[in-house]
């Protein structure tokens, strides 16, 4: 199973925020889900957990 990740860089935030966060695809939604209400203040909603659903991006694999 291909690892996902979704990363807090690529999205503009009061706080500067530069966590990552990885792993199989449901857990990062949950995470991302639980990171996005405690620290940038969102409402947790099904279009919360689906915009970050589709910002998920393969994990790169280094060499």
């Amino acid at each position: 199973m291909t690892r996902k990740t979704v990363d807090c860089r690529k999205y503009p935030s009061v706080s500067n925020c530069s966590l990552t966060i990885s792993g199989e695809e449901e857990e990062v939604v949950r995470a991302a889900t639980e990171h996005s209400i405690s620290v940038h203040e969102h409402t947790d909603s099904p279009e919360l957990r689906a915009e970050i659903r589709a910002s998920l991006e393969d994990e790169k694999v280094g060499a």
